[in-house]
Order: C-alpha cells, then sequence, then structure tokens
C-alpha cells in the first residue's frame, strides 16, 4: 500500500482529508444544480408565489447569485486543498524513506484549519436558514402541502423546474456539516503531532546540549 511509509496519525488525517473532498464535491455540487434548475438564480431566502390559476409555483424574490458562488467556492477550495494535501504526502512517501512534519508545517496546518472551519461554520449557517426561510415562504403560500419537500413534486412556472430543490440544499447543507465534523478531527489530529514534534524537537535540543555541560573534568 501506497501510504505505508507514512506515520498513522499522518495516514489518519488523510483519511479524514479524503472525506473532507467527498463532502466538498457534494455539496458544490448539490447546490449547482439546484441553480440550475432555477436559470441560475440562487433560492436561498427567497420567497414563492403560488398561482392559483396555472396551478404554479413562482419564484418571487431570489438571493444574490454571488451566495450561493460563495457557498461553492468554499466547497470547491475545500475540495481542492484536500485532494492535494492527500497527493503531496503519498508522493512524499514514495521518494523518501521516512516521512516527518516539522512544527512550522503543523502550525501552518493548524492555521488552514481554523481558516476552514470558520468558512464552513458561515456556509453551513447560511444554507440552513436560507433553506428554512424559502420553505417558511412555500409553507406559507402554497396550499395543501404539509412538508417543504412535498412542493418539488408541484409544478414551477418557467423557467423554473424547482426538481428536486429541497433534496438539493438538504444534501449541500449536510455535506457542509459532515466535513465541519471532519474538520474538527482533523484539527485534533493536528494538535496531537504538533505535540510529539514538539517533545521530539525538546529531546534533540537536549541531546545537543548535554555534551556541553557535562564535560569530564581534567585531573591535574
Amino acid at each position: 500500500m501506497v501510504v505505508m511509509g507514512l506515520p498513522w496519525l499522518l495516514t489518519l488525517e488523510l483519511v479524514l482529508h479524503a472525506g473532507c473532498f467527498i463532502c466538498g464535491i457534494i455539496a458544490a455540487a448539490s447546490l449547482t444544480f439546484t441553480q440550475g434548475h432555477f436559470h441560475g438564480q440562487c433560492i436561498l431566502y427567497g420567497s414563492v408565489h403560488y398561482n392559483t390559476s396555472s396551478n404554479s409555483l413562482i419564484l418571487e424574490n431570489s438571493s444574490s447569485t454571488s451566495l450561493c458562488y460563495f457557498v461553492s467556492a468554499i466547497s470547491v477550495c475545500m475540495a481542492i486543498y484536500c485532494i492535494s494535501l492527500i497527493l503531496y504526502w503519498i508522493y512524499s512517501s514514495c521518494v523518501e524513506d521516512e516521512v516527518k512534519r516539522g512544527s512550522v508545517l503543523l502550525n501552518v496546518s493548524l492555521g488552514v484549519c481554523g481558516l476552514l472551519l470558520f468558512f464552513l461554520l458561515v456556509s453551513g449557517c447560511v444554507l440552513r436558514i436560507g433553506r428554512d426561510s424559502l420553505c417558511l415562504s412555500v409553507l406559507h403560500n402554497v396550499p395543501s402541502i404539509s412538508n417543504c419537500e412535498e412542493a418539488q413534486n408541484k409544478t414551477w412556472a418557467s423557467p423554473n423546474t424547482g426538481k428536486q430543490f429541497y433534496t438539493g440544499l438538504y444534501s449541500a447543507e449536510r455535506s457542509v456539516w459532515v466535513s465541519f465534523f471532519f474538520w474538527v478531527l482533523i484539527m485534533a489530529v493536528v494538535v496531537v503531532q504538533r505535540r510529539q514534534a514538539a517533545g521530539e524537537d525538546a529531546e534533540w535540543s537536549r541531546a545537543e546540549t548535554e555534551p556541553f555541560f557535562h564535560r569530564p573534568s581534567r585531573t591535574l
């Protein structure tokens, strides 16, 4: 196996990165497909009107497309970072006898973890609150439905199809929160590796300085 030369903590971290990569692709794809069903409009925080004459749903208001692009961009950037890191360490395990990460790289990894956790938290909240706002409008204005998911089977006014809009938003949100959980675990694994590296650096420093403080005394 290619990753056999990697420390087990780093291998665990890469497995979690692989999970984040998959979640990032799912989140970005789900949100993009949902936008496509509404002619590129971002339906988060949108409002819906029911046309009784045509028995169809009309998307009255929608958010700026940059809001959906922002959420998708966070997921895509996370996925690119994860796959790049996985490929880098797999390559390192092939060309190096022993793969080790210094304190500087571990500190950088902690900074990236904190940054991504912040943006994923924002993305998850935007998806959750935006979907709930849309569903509240659907339930308030569309008769004879008891939950937002049933509106997927209703007819939408052209050019919107509304196909699987709730499923798409729910899938995107769920993927973001799963990746958020994975990044919490990644941060914990990086913290453990950083402590190990700090302990090894302290032992190395002690071993280097010990000969100078414990020189054999001369006999006159």
